[in-house]
């Protein structure tokens, strides 16, 4: 068996309810009233939201992109907040533990759990504001919590600690780690958003010698540079690969890590590793890419793809709380949470607003 969403009735005079970002197809998010989440299973617990913020899947949700999210669906998987109730079963946490919500819901007893594939868990990995109903709400239900929720001192920042939910163990997961960054290397990321800059900031862990970053937005190749990357390209012009090649004497890099999810930003990765490189794509893909083996088949090239499993969430907050990272820096504008409205149109439009993450904090 799977986790559903169970059918909650209609509102009624005796229902508890709060306010929620509810999907009611393309193109129609509201911010509305909605029956509150009650538990439904001992390994449940509820969490009253304190922060959260907007990811770009959030984005795609709203146009339709994924079907498996239907109208009346809350949407959001990035979230800090206050556990309010807990099922019988659910022993790390007790009424009033402030936590880190995970994006990847864990039971820990799958075959795919087994083997740490948190983000395929056949009776979780990504369901939050997906299957089931998410974060973007002043109350959320979080199944196999003992597994889903990680503890937060209470005077631990918020608005950074929320970027522990999803973009920093995704970057570094998806990218770093499956990239292989070691001290020395010639690295390159492609597209310098929010998860992009997540890379970037972990990829330090390693000491890699040179740091490419590369991007269409000057603004977010700005942002990079105060991250620490040391040589920017602009690739509007579409000489990337031609300048990169360049500045590495026809090397070429060895790990390219692609951040954006377009055949352009892929084809860049292509041009740029070089013999005995890895390439790590992060980037959601929404349409077919071409793999040029007639290039690369002699290289010795390794391509890797992964799905965020947030093993590395509790070594990010270690990471956090000793301030070896600083993620709060990715946060540029911030909403009340009965703004989230707007709060999209400036993430939607973030070259406009030269937005990186949102925070969105309780009222």
């Amino acid at each position: 068996m799977t986790i559903t969403e169970l059918q909650t009735p209609p509102i009624g005079a005796a229902a508890a309810t709060m306010h929620a970002l509810v999907y009611n197809g393309p193109g129609k998010p509201s911010w509305e009233s909605h029956r509150r989440p009650t538990l439904q299973s001992p390994e449940d617990a509820i969490v009253r939201i304190t922060t959260s913020t907007i990811c770009g899947t959030d984005l795609h949700i709203l146009k339709g992109d994924l079907p498996a999210v239907t109208v009346g669906r809350i949407i959001g998987h990035e979230g800090i907040g206050v556990v309010e109730e807990v099922g019988t079963a659910v022993s790390a946490f007790h009424k009033g533990d402030k936590v880190v919500i995970s994006c990847v819901t864990i039971c820990g007893k799958c075959d795919f759990c087994r083997r740490q594939m948190f983000s395929h868990c056949r009776d979780g990995g990504w369901i939050l504001g997906n299957t089931i109903d998410g974060t973007q709400a002043e109350y959320v239900r979080i199944p196999h919590a003992n597994n889903s929720l990680y503890p937060l001192p209470p005077d631990a920042e918020e608005e950074a600690a929320v970027m522990l939910s999803d973009i920093l163990p995704t970057g570094f997961e998806c990218g770093v780690l499956n990239g292989h960054v070691s001290p020395g290397d010639t690295i390159a990321i492609v597209g310098t958003g929010p998860v992009g800059l997540a890379a970037l900031m972990t990829a330090r862990f390693y000491s890699p010698g040179t740091i490419f970053c590369i991007d269409l937005d000057d603004n977010r190749l700005k942002a990079a540079k105060s991250f620490g990357a040391t040589s920017l390209v602009n690739s509007a012009d579409g000489n990337a690969v031609q300048r990169v090649m360049e500045l590495t004497g026809g090397a070429g890099v060895d790990v390219a890590i692609e951040a954006v999810g377009l055949p352009a930003t892929f084809d860049i990765c292509q041009g740029i590793i070089g013999p005995g490189g890895h390439l790590a794509n992060i980037g959601v893909h929404g349409k077919p890419v071409t793999l040029h083996l007639e290039k690369l088949w002699d290289r010795n090239i390794t391509l890797t793809t992964r799905l965020v499993d947030t093993v590395s969430t509790p070594m990010l907050i270690k990471a956090f709380q000793s301030g070896t990272i600083q993620p709060g820096r990715l946060v540029t504008h911030r909403f009340a949470m009965d703004d989230i409205l707007k709060a999209y149109d400036t993430f939607g439009n973030a070259a406009k607003h030269s937005a990186l993450k949102v925070a969105l904090r309780a009222n």
